[in-house]
């Protein structure tokens, strides 16, 4: 089997964090499970945040958390890459410290071996940067392919930075651009060449690593990270947990080239859409704000930015150290006392 001839995307019927199951499907199911907990668990799934924390000693917390999904572009390398990097960051945007991973993947059993074997050395690649080993995993047999991660960190319990803690006056910035979504979408139609996929692959495949280093310094107050939910799903997780409203200036929140263009010769894939009829349950757009920029800041990304929530004062701080290691530093809004979102 030539492998490079394979579109893993064509076996999929739903790409990268696209194929979560939406938020309030997922809300409606967990409301009816029991929680096997204890007195240990510091963050658990109740409040929707990006990981669960569980205290070991007072100075010491474990972040776990688990990602894995289908293929978002057709080279098997990246698309490990690009997993492995999405699943890393649920523990980075807990403010903690990955150490350790196992594999998750399944598999076609009429695929060629070689491209598995791609998409796991992808995974390592980002592994290896991020000093983070992996133990070992599971793979099963599938008729799509799957790959993910189940990650294991560290976190000070003192300096936990979770969805709860965002306050009226808060400055709001995201470190990674919007548009994931509607560019491999875009790709899969035919719209776009892989060129037109760079500006994507490149954003997927960088680690919040440094975007954490930087909101820990600043004492941020809160932060999530910006995946299948898309941005106003996200927010709004960060809105409720709060207790607040978050307040979105849409021509300050940076897009990927194109994704304007592409949304509105129609593009945006079926995640986005869902995503974004939701939104709208919870969210006041002014007038002013057009139909596909709406849809963009719905739309479904895959190992997307942080959002981060940090007192006016630390802004600058936070931006500069953003900056210095070459992270996007857009500040898109601010906290107000409420509830919801709104998008001027």
């Amino acid at each position: 089997m030539d492998v490079a001839s394979i579109r893993l995307t064509e076996l999929s019927s739903c790409a990268g964090c696209a194929a979560k199951l939406g938020a309030a499907d997922l809300r409606r199911v967990m409301e009816r499970v029991s929680p096997a907990t204890d007195d240990r668990v510091l963050v658990g799934y109740a409040g929707s945040d990006d990981a669960g924390i569980y205290l070991v000693r007072d100075d010491l917390a474990l972040v776990q958390t688990v990602d894995f999904f289908t293929p978002i572009v057709d080279d098997p390398y990246d698309f490990g890459r690009i997993a492995a990097t999405n699943a890393l960051s649920d523990v980075y945007a807990m403010g903690g410290k990955p150490l350790t991973a196992l594999n998750i993947a399944a598999f076609p059993e009429d695929l060629d071996l070689a491209i598995l074997s791609l998409i796991l050395e992808g995974g390592s690649s980002v592994a290896r940067s991020a000093g983070v080993a992996i133990l070992g995993g599971h793979t099963i047999k599938d008729a799509e392919p799957k790959y993910g991660m189940a990650v294991t960190g560290v976190v000070d319990p003192q300096r936990i930075v979770t969805n709860a803690g965002a306050l009226p006056g808060d400055a709001l910035v995201l470190t990674k651009p919007l548009g994931t979504g509607v560019l491999t979408t875009a790709l899969r139609r035919g719209a776009i060449g892989r060129a037109g996929l760079d500006e994507a692959v490149a954003a997927m495949t960088t680690l919040n690593d440094a975007a954490c280093e930087a909101m820990l310094a600043a004492d941020a107050h809160a932060a999530t990270d910006v995946t299948g939910f898309g941005l106003l799903g996200h927010a709004e997780n960060v809105a409720r947990a709060s207790g607040v409203r978050l307040v979105f200036d849409s021509q300050r929140v940076p897009l990927m080239a194109g994704v304007l263009d592409l949304i509105r010769a129609g593009h945006a894939p079926g995640g986005s859409r869902n995503n974004a009829a939701t939104h709208a349950t919870f969210t006041s757009f002014a007038d002013s704000v057009p139909e596909p920029l709406r849809l963009a800041l719905s739309d479904a990304q895959t190992s997307g930015g942080l959002l981060i929530a940090v007192a006016p004062d630390r802004l600058e701080g936070l931006r500069e150290r953003l900056r210095s290691r070459g992270t996007l530093d857009a500040v898109i809004g601010e906290v107000r006392a409420g509830e919801g979102i709104a998008v001027d």
